[in-house]
């Protein structure tokens, strides 16, 4: 009697570790008075607030086009389980966690570390880097995303949802609605600690879609200053140490040419704050439209990649396709044999009349 008595003690254990995230998500919740306004300020003004905390991140989009993209299409289409530690902007860790190990990024004043616990693989880049490059797993921590959707919000487009229990906290809700006519992103959800600032959960939702297409939670948070040494990296004894210049498919683009984009495509502006390379974009925080010069070689490649994707629509030289919120148009060439590859969460249409207005419209 007393060893089933154990073991009924164990499975009763192993019940209430399993059910205890859900409970705690039962728990009554303290609702919040502040207002929309006040809460999107405090998530604008938290950028060097400190934490850490473990987050699951969650794509609902799968890209057809692979080639050159790198990590891309998972951090799009996959789970991502993150482990971060955030001390400034410019000392920081965090680590990708796999069933097989670890990728690891750290951030220092002088330098951007990529280990790779599997490979025995430390890869360093100069910083700063470039003003635009490829997204990576760090970007979908929910400060991050948060922080980045919500960064050129203004207060009347943002109202307040309830307070919901994440990460052992009562975190207060905003919902951001655009209210550019091009955009495909409906509207942007997120969860804020109320006392920092910092978004703890975010969600993403597009036109027609059954679920969020970006949805990001952190279930494990602390708002304390991280440890300096768990930030800092030594390259072990044996490592492969490898440097890198930190320029990626991206941010090759931006430095093509320096020929000059419109001040306006489709309606939108082009975006001063993100510097004015060769890559131009348009329009403003959820609602982007990306118009790209591509090299002959690169601009060919892509154009058989998205005619052989299902759903792809071949109008003369111009090839679109619609990937969820996400669309993209390669142009046909204009009449000095560019192709320009424009993409973004807008409108088919909006990349269309982007297509004429740079003169490699389908002919």
């Amino acid at each position: 009697m007393r060893k089933k008595w154990r073991w009924l003690a164990v499975a009763l254990g192993l019940a209430m570790l399993v059910a205890t995230p859900s409970i705690v998500a039962r728990l009554p919740v303290d609702e919040s008075e502040v207002g929309a306004a006040e809460l999107l300020a405090r998530v604008q003004s938290s950028t060097s607030t400190p934490y850490s905390g473990y987050a699951e991140a969650v794509g609902g989009i799968v890209l057809p086009v692979t080639d050159g993209l790198g990590g891309l299409p998972d951090l799009l289409g996959d789970t991502t389980n993150l482990r971060a530690w955030f001390r400034s902007p410019v000392s920081w860790r965090v680590d990708t966690i796999r069933l097989g190990g670890e990728r690891d990024l750290y951030r220092t004043p002088r330098r951007l570390w990529r280990w790779d616990y599997e490979q025995n693989t430390a890869v360093v880049s100069p910083v700063p880097e470039p003003s635009l490059r490829l997204p990576r797993e760090a970007d979908l921590l929910p400060p991050e995303l948060g922080r980045r959707l919500l960064s050129e919000a203004t207060a009347d487009e943002v109202t307040r949802l309830p307070t919901r229990r994440l990460a052992g906290r009562d975190a207060p809700g905003l919902r951001l609605v655009p209210n550019q006519p091009q955009s495909t992103v409906t509207e942007v959800d997120v969860w804020v600690d109320p006392d920092s600032g910092i978004p703890l959960k975010v969600d993403v939702l597009a036109a027609g879609a059954g679920r969020p297409i970006v949805s990001t939670t952190f279930l494990d948070f602390s708002g304390a200053t991280p440890d300096a040494d768990t930030v800092r990296f030594i390259p072990p004894p044996g490592a492969d140490v490898q440097q890198e210049g930190g320029t990626d498919i991206a941010s090759f683009a931006d430095r093509i040419d320096t020929r000059s984009l419109p001040a306006t495509l489709s309606g939108l502006d082009l975006n001063s704050r993100d510097g004015q390379g060769s890559v131009g974009i348009y329009g403003r925080g959820v609602t982007e439209l990306v118009a790209a010069p591509l090299p002959r070689r690169a601009g060919r490649s892509l154009v058989d990649q998205l005619r052989a994707a299902p759903g792809a629509v071949v109008t003369g030289n111009t090839v679109a396709l619609s990937i969820g919120p996400l669309n993209a148009l390669v142009t046909g060439p204009n009449e000095d044999g560019r192709r320009y590859l424009l993409s973004g969460t807008v409108t088919a249409q909006t990349l269309a009349t982007a297509a004429l207005q740079l003169g490699g419209a389908a002919t």
